[in-house]
């Protein structure tokens, strides 16, 4: 495992749950990209509700199989291990948000205090 600390880059990538690509869930098209490719980490989340630039309200139903919920991808790594998968992340993504900040890492070791 590739130890970071210090100042890196986080990005986040929003997109819908019913985003895909080569018919496989598109997160997890991206969470596969991002592990080949050695990034140090990333986190999928899945949100209950929210809206796109559409204004359409996604928001969970019990009653309701196709929801299309917000899902937040979250990765941290250096700008050069960023900027290395940009252009496949691109090439993947219709639609969706990304943004990237500069984030503060300070990584605990396992078993560490």
């Amino acid at each position: 495992m590739r130890r970071i600390e210090g100042e890196q880059v986080l990005m986040r990538i929003f997109l819908g749950q019913t985003d895909r690509w080569e018919r496989k869930p598109l997160a997890g098209a991206l969470l596969e990209l991002f592990r080949a490719k050695g990034l140090a980490g990333a986190t999928v989340i899945q949100g209950v509700a929210g809206f796109g630039p559409d204004s359409i309200l996604h928001e969970t139903h019990l009653l309701r199989l196709s929801q299309d919920l917000p899902i937040v991808i979250e990765v941290v790594d250096t700008q050069e291990h960023i900027d290395g998968v940009l252009t496949e992340v691109d090439r993947m993504m219709t639609g969706g948000l990304i943004t990237m900040e500069k984030v503060r890492v300070v990584h605990y070791e396992r078993g560490g205090r």
